[in-house]
C-alpha cells in the first residue's frame, strides 16, 4: 500500500474478539485490564509511528533486543501492528553480546526462536574494552553506550536494515533533557526518529510515547526472560539514576507533570530560547520595520 494512505486509524489494533468462559470470573477483571493496557502501548506505539513516519513500506526494521524490559516490551508491540499495518515491513531482533562475564547467552536465542522471530547475535567484545578505558570509580554508560550504538549501526548496514529501533520510553526521553541541561549545558532530548551523524542509519524509537511504568507491567505479565545487565545497572552515583528519581518524585507530587514535560518537548518556541542559531534575532528590527511598513499599507487602503 502507498504511504499515502497511512493514518493513525489504520496503524491501530483491531478490537479483541475473543470472548471468556464463566470459570474465569476470578481473573476477569486482571484481564481486562491487561488488555486495555496492551491496546494502549499499541495505539501509543501506532501514534509514534504515524507521527514521525518511522516505518514506510519495504523497511527492514533491526529491532536492538538486550534482554531487558523495553526492547522486549518493543519487539512484541511491532510485531502485533506488523499483522495489521497499512504497509509492508520485516523485523529482525539483534542481540549486542558485550561478552559481559555471566551473561546467559542462552536466554535470547531460546526465547526468539520459540516466538518464531528472525534473529541474529553480534558478538563484540566491548566489556573488556569498557573496563580497560574507564578509571576505577566512574561509570562506564558513556564509553558503552558510545561502543554499542558504533557496533548496531554497522551490524545494521551488513544485513540491509533501513531502520534501527531502539527502546527509548517517555521517561528515557525526559531523563536525557534534564541530563543535557543539568550537566551538559544544552537543551536536547532523544527524538523519537534521527539520523546517524555519518548519514548511515535512521534510528526510530517507537516507545517514544510510552510510560515507563505501562512497559514495567506489560513485560511482567508477559512474563519476559530479563536479562539484567550488571554492567552498567549496579554503578553507584548514576547521574541518570539522580535524574529519574527526581522526575518520579515530582510525577508523585504532581500526578500529570511528566506527561505535560513530554508534550513541551514536542511544542518548542525557538523565538523564546535564546539560540542565536535557532532563531534570527540580529534581525528583529528590520521584520519590525517591514510589519510597520504592511501596516501603514493596509491603513491607505481603506
Amino acid at each position: 500500500m502507498s504511504d499515502a494512505i497511512m493514518t493513525h486509524a489504520a496503524f491501530q489494533p483491531r478490537p479483541d474478539e475473543a470472548g471468556r468462559d464463566a470459570t474465569e470470573v476470578a481473573s476477569a477483571k486482571e484481564k481486562r485490564e491487561f488488555n486495555k493496557l496492551q491496546k494502549r502501548l499499541r495505539r501509543q506505539v501506532g501514534n509514534a509511528i504515524i507521527d514521525y513516519g518511522m516505518i514506510q513500506d519495504g523497511d527492514k526494521v533491526m529491532v536492538c533486543l538486550s534482554g531487558g524490559k523495553d526492547s522486549y516490551t518493543m519487539l512484541e508491540i511491532l510485531r502485533s501492528l506488523q499483522r495489521n499495518a497499512p504497509v509492508a515491513f520485516s523485523l529482525v531482533a539483534v542481540n549486542l553480546d558485550q561478552k559481559q562475564p555471566g551473561f546467559p547467552e542462552h536466554v535470547l536465542p531460546e526465547y526468539l526462536e520459540s516466538i518464531g522471530v528472525d534473529y541474529q547475535i553480534l558478538e563484540r567484545d566491548t566489556y573488556s574494552v569498557v573496563k580497560e578505558k574507564t578509571p576505577e570509580g566512574k561509570t562506564t554508560c558513556a564509553l558503552c553506550s558510545r561502543l554499542r550504538r558504533g557496533s548496531l549501526y554497522g551490524f545494521a548496514e551488513e544485513i540491509g536494515a533501513t531502520k534501527v529501533a531502539l527502546g527509548h520510553h517517555r521517561e528515557d526521553i525526559l531523563e536525557t533533557l534534564f541530563l543535557n541541561m543539568f550537566f551538559g549545558g544544552s537543551l536536547k532530548a532523544m527524538p523519537p526518529k534521527l539520523l546517524s551523524d555519518d548519514g548511515k542509519n535512521i534510528v526510530i524509537r517507537p516507545l517514544a510515547y510510552c510510560r515507563e511504568a505501562d512497559i514495567a507491567e506489560f513485560a511482567r505479565q508477559m512474563q519476559f526472560p530479563i536479562i539484567p545487565c550488571n554492567l552498567c545497572g549496579s554503578q553507584p552515583n548514576l547521574q541518570r539514576q539522580v535524574v529519574k528519581e527526581m522526575l518520579a518524585e515530582w510525577e508523585a507530587k504532581h500526578p500529570g507533570r511528566l506527561e505535560t514535560m513530554f508534550k513541551a518537548v514536542t511544542n518548542v518556541a525557538p523565538s523564546q530560547l535564546a539560540d542565536r542559531e535557532l532563531f534570527d534575532f540580529q534581525g528583529l528590527e528590520v521584520k519590525q520595520a517591514r510589519q510597520r511598513e504592511m501596516r501603514i499599507e493596509a491603513f491607505n487602503e481603506l
